[in-house]
């Protein structure tokens, strides 16, 4: 299933690209977040692919589904978010991705994100995390805190300064990077990073994908009491989260 979701995700970023390379206006939804025409292409090629794929699977997708509905009564669903990083996508610094994710009993059991402007796809399954990018496919693992200290990367559009502060307060933090969308946990994944906290609003949808890839890589996200960031909740909103590495000081 997952080589069919990873065809999925790459036709879906053909439509993001081709809104990315002309002049793009954006919409404001009800929530006060931008909205294109990209987001749209690209979670209908998703939904339809996905209709196809696992006929009867719910599909949650951010632009389409009721926000307010009660969670899916099916013990497995999808999470879509077509177009994750619209603001990078506005900003035109390609930190933006199309994510995909399969939840079963609460948990990401698989997932893709696809970066389709830097040319690089993320996916896992229980087999296993992989990146493909411009040095072919390969396995992902993240890495165990380094002795000198962790990697923080942090969002680059929707931080919140001071909860970052108090949550790194007495840590050794040897090198802080920003990064756009779901990216933050591939880069976790890839060991390129160790540590992501992350204290605004987000969405299931958000998350699940990279959550996905990032457990099977051998990391962790949990919410602040260290429990397994769960899915399926009333609203499908997540609470404050932090996604680790192996090892990483922040468990102990």
């Amino acid at each position: 299933m997952l080589e069919h979701v990873i065809r999925l995700a790459r036709a879906a970023g053909e439509e993001v690209l081709a809104v990315y390379e002309q002049e793009c206006v954006s919409r404001t939804k009800h929530d006060g977040s931008p909205v294109t025409d990209a987001d749209e292409r690209a979670e209908e090629v998703i939904c339809a692919g996905l209709a196809k794929l696992s006929p009867g699977v719910p599909v949650i997708a951010e632009e389409s589904c009721d926000h307010d509905a009660p969670p899916p009564a099916s013990e497995s669903f999808w999470l879509v978010d077509p177009l994750d990083g619209t603001k990078e996508f506005l900003s035109r610094n390609g930190e933006f991705t199309v994510n995909i994710g399969l939840i079963s009993g609460a948990a990401p059991v698989l997932g893709v994100v696809l970066a389709p402007a830097l040319g690089r796809l993320f996916a896992a399954d229980e087999a296993g995390a992989v990146v493909d990018d411009e040095e072919g496919r390969r396995r992902l693992s993240a890495r165990e805190a380094p002795a000198e200290g962790v990697t923080l990367v942090s969002s680059r559009s929707h931080g919140d300064p001071e909860a970052l502060t108090r949550f790194t307060e007495g840590r050794t933090i040897a090198n802080s990077i920003a990064a756009g969308s779901s990216l933050k946990f591939c880069l976790v994944a890839t060991g390129e990073a160790d540590l992501y906290p992350r204290f605004g609003r987000t969405m299931e949808w958000d998350t699940a994908a990279g959550d996905a890839i990032l457990r099977a890589a051998g990391g962790h996200v949990t919410d602040l009491d260290g429990r397994p960031l769960q899915y399926g909740k009333p609203g499908f909103e997540n609470p404050p989260f932090v996604a680790l590495g192996r090892d990483s000081p922040s468990r102990s």
